[in-house]
């Protein structure tokens, strides 16, 4: 029955789905998506009917008694089989194809048939991996497990199980399963005698092989006779084999000769070309090492003192040296023709040298005694001689130095050594002449060498410190001319510049500074004979960096050979006025600072000279702020006399007012505030010493008169960084002005300030001050007596007495001698009133008073400050 079924379900697929695709039916089984088994359908294992065998798994639909087809797979589209488990009972089937499917089979032999043929399958297709069946029963997959080499997946290599043959499960074909229907009808009986179907099944077979014996042996003459032709067509084979081997030999042969016919014409035709291109390279050589003999006649009888001539020299010049550096191949240099004409090169070259470097060496040596083209303008102005037309003469040589510059270094070097020594002197004098000018300009137009002069301008700068008094001062120089000083170095400085400049920029252009020889030979050539492997002549490659580094060493060096004496002859200068007046010290700081602050090109020769120049003028400047240091700490003071305003703190306006005028808005700024801070903490230690050591002079008074000074002085000059000291400088002299009227003026009331100092002890006691007036040392009587002993003609005699005293102690030129009067006055009304409020608190109602009142004081400290 289960047969029957199968073989209805197979025949209706057949002819439902695979007809229609040309395909056949090898396997299938009924499934469903899981155990409940609510939808059916069928998982088929099909082939195609014409080769190439294309092998499918198809999943068909079973819907309404119809199927579908609803999934179709290649069989190399499969991963992976798993059964689940390995036991026979399981329905579960698992295909890993793009994706997992799962599924449980209706019927356990359809699902053991379907495994099976795809297992066989899978055993006889080419995969380039084959797929993995897994959790199968041993019996339904035999064979081994191959393991293939690392870039490979494992793969199933499985054999055909020797238990069960690819026939047993082969699928029947049409015909076939025609021929099996009709041997079961013919023999209805093997259902029911199975033994007897057998029997004659195995009849039927013996005598089919008797058949098929008798063919065989009816056949043999025929092989007999097939065996001859056969053998007779192998040995005509081998005839035409033998004939065959003889012409390849002969083409062997041919084709070797031919090879050889082929050599000998590509080496004739490499022979051609090569003495062609022998010849191309010879005739290149011979072009490039020629001269031509006006060239000859102009470098061996140069006429340079002309336009037309010095034109023809140049060009000759610059041929000869073309020629001299002509690429040629280094083996070609070692040739005798190439040498020989490579000495004729150095005959003409040497020849030409000695007549440029004789003419050169005459014309620099000549420029030396060059006067120049104008030494004042028509303003009057201050200038300096210029020499722009040597430069315009020495210009039209510029090529011929740099030619002298390649091919004969030695030369060059010599060239280059007469001309910084011919400018060097032209330089020097024209430098001196005009620093003289500027002298006298400065001066006014006086330059006198009297011993006072030569004194100011050799000796050191003492008459011009903080600490001497201004008395010992030459005079000192005005506005004005600090101005004209400043004017006149303005001028100094920017009329060197442009010659510097000039002249720099003229020597980079003449003797091609900006350009560094690439060897140190004394003559750059192609045509020496070197070795190709080693030249230890050629210079090293240099970054870019070191080379701009080198060539302006080399520019600074020239320029400082030229212009040695600048630097020298600035510095003389500057000290020389420095002397004459230190605040030209300040003067010069700040404007040679300006001038290295906007140089350009900080690195080139001036702005590195004028650098040096700050360095020593900002040396002498910190001298100097030290000399005014040590000055004001070794002031002296006359200890004979009373002191009065000391001499640093006099001069400190004079030195502040100036150092303002030069220092405002400039960069040098903080040089100035830095010595501020230092010169005013000195000041103020040396007032305090001062004031602690003199004998005449109360210390007091000096503290109050100097600090009075400064408080004021700093006021004036509103300079932020000393607003400290100001605000200091204050304090100290407010404290100083009540340490002198405190010590000086006492108590003028001094019995009545000891009578009340012993009530205030008694009500300290605990006494009460309605109370003290009982006591006998303190009775009224006792204080009537007291107060009669100060009558106003008394008081105002005392305070005349010490007015005097005030005025003996003051100096004129401070004039604090009112403020200090009226600090005394402001005291002796506190201590009145003092002495007023105690009688009214301790003696109430006695109608007791002083013999005088607050307006008689009033009047008496007017009347005594008038008389003076």
């Amino acid at each position: 029955m289960l047969n029957n079924t199968m073989a209805t379900a197979r025949q209706i697929l057949q002819q439902e789905i695979f007809d229609q695709c040309d395909q056949k039916l090898l396997a299938f089984v009924g499934v469903s998506n899981d155990s409940k088994k609510k939808k059916f359908g069928y998982l088929c294992l099909s082939d195609t009917k014409e080769p190439p065998s294309n092998i499918y798994i198809h999943q068909i639909k079973f819907d309404n008694k119809v199927v579908k087809k609803k999934r179709i797979w290649s069989l190399n589209e499969l991963i992976t089989v798993d059964g689940k488990t390995s036991s026979q009972d399981c329905l579960e089937i698992e295909l890993i194809l793009d994706k997992p499917y799962k599924w449980v089979a209706t019927n356990n032999q359809e699902r053991k048939i379907f495994l099976i043929s795809l297992w066989k399958q899978c055993a006889s297709y080419v995969f380039d991996r084959k797929p993995e069946f897994k959790n199968l029963p041993l019996d339904w997959t035999s064979g081994d497990l191959v393991v293939l080499p690392a870039d490979r997946k494992s793969k199933l290599s499985l054999a055909v199980s020797p238990i069960i043959s690819a026939e047993d499960f082969q699928p029947l074909s049409e015909k076939e399963e025609l021929d099996l229907e009709l041997l079961m009808k013919e023999c209805g009986f093997a259902a029911k005698d199975a033994k007897a179907f057998t029997d004659m099944l195995a009849t039927q077979l013996m005598a089919l092989d008797g058949e098929n014996v008798q063919s065989v042996l009816a056949s043999e003459p025929q092989v007999t006779k097939l065996m001859d032709q056969l053998e007779t067509a192998i040995q005509e084979i081998e005839k035409v084999e033998s004939a065959l081997d003889m012409y390849d030999e002969t083409l062997r042969h041919v084709r070797d000769t031919i090879d050889k016919m082929d050599q000998k014409n590509a080496n004739i035709q490499t022979a051609n070309k090569n003495n062609e291109k022998l010849l191309n390279e010879l005739q290149k050589v011979i072009h490039q090492l020629e001269l031509s003999p006006k060239h000859q006649l102009a470098l061996t009888d140069a006429d340079l003192t002309t336009p037309t001539g010095l034109r023809d020299a140049i060009e000759a010049a610059k041929e000869l040296q073309a020629v001299m550096n002509a690429q040629i191949h280094p083996a070609l240099v070692r040739l005798k023709a190439i040498q020989e004409q490579r000495r004729r090169f150095e005959k003409w070259k040497a020849k030409f040298s000695q007549i440029l470097s004789r003419h050169l060496n005459n014309l620099f040596i000549h420029m030396g005694n060059d006067i120049g083209e104008s030494k004042r303008n028509s303003n009057n102005e201050l200038t300096i001689m210029k020499h722009t037309s040597l430069h315009r003469e020495l210009a039209a040589y510029t090529e011929l130095m740099h030619w002298c510059k390649a091919m004969d270094r030695k030369s060059f070097m010599a060239l280059n050594k007469v001309y910084t020594s011919s400018l060097s002197k032209l330089y020097e004098r024209d430098i001196k002449l005009f620093l003289e000018d500027a002298k006298l300009r400065i001066n006014a137009g006086h330059l006198s060498n009297s011993k006072e002069d030569i004194r100011k301008s050799t000796g050191p700068p003492s008459d011009w410190l903080l600490g001497v008094d201004k008395e010992f001062w030459a005079q000192e120089s005005n506005t004005q001319e600090r101005q004209r000083f400043d004017q006149v170095l303005e001028a100094v400085l920017s009329e060197l510049e442009p010659i510097c400049l000039s002249e720099q920029n003229f020597c980079v252009s003449f003797f091609q500074l900006d350009i560094l020889s690439p060897t140190t030979k004394n003559t750059q050539t192609t045509l020496d004979e070197v070795d190709v492997k080693s030249n230890q002549e050629i210079l090293p490659s240099l970054p870019k960096t070191k080379i701009e580094k080198k060539i302006n060493e080399e520019v600074r060096k020239m320029m400082g050979d030229i212009f040695a004496c600048i630097e020298p002859e600035l510095i003389g200068f500057i000290q020389y006025h420095e002397r004459m007046d230190s605040t030209y010290s300040m003067a010069v700081l700040v404007r040679l600072g300006r001038h290295v602050m906007s140089a350009n090109d900080t690195g080139s020769f001036l702005s590195m000279t004028y650098g040096s120049a700050l360095v020593h003028v900002k040396r002498n400047y910190d001298k100097l702020m030290h000399a005014h240091l040590k000055s004001i700490q070794e002031v002296r003071i006359i200890k004979k006399s009373k002191c009065g305003i000391l001499p640093f703190v006099a001069n400190f306006e004079y030195f502040a007012k100036t150092a303002e005028q030069i220092f405002k808005e400039t960069e040098r700024r903080t040089d100035l505030d830095k010595w501020y801070l230092k010169l005013l903490t000195v000041m103020f230690e040396t007032i305090h010493s001062i004031a602690s050591e003199h004998p005449k002079t109360p210390a007091e008074v000096i503290r109050m008169e100097n600090f009075h000074h400064l408080y004021a002085l700093l006021s004036q000059l509103k300079i932020g960084i000393l607003d400290q000291f100001r605000k200091d400088a204050k304090q100290k002299y407010s404290e100083a002005l009540s340490a002198y009227v405190t010590r000086y003026f006492g108590r003028p009331l001094e019995k009545l300030n000891l009578f009340f100092e012993g009530v205030e002890a008694k009500v300290s006691q605990g006494i009460k001050e309605s109370e003290v007036g009982y006591q006998v040392a303190f009775s009224k009587q006792e204080l009537r007596k007291v107060t009669k002993e100060y009558h106003g003609r008394e008081v105002k005699k005392g305070l005349d007495h010490l007015y005097k005293k005030v005025e003996k102690h003051l100096s004129e030129e401070e004039n604090l001698l009112q403020v200090v009067w009226r600090a005394m006055q402001e005291e002796f009304i506190q201590q009145y009133k003092y002495i007023e409020d105690l009688i009214q608190r301790c003696y109430p109602g006695s109608m007791i008073s002083l013999e005088f009142s607050i307006e008689d004081l009033l009047q008496y400290f007017s009347e005594i400050a008038r008389s003076h």
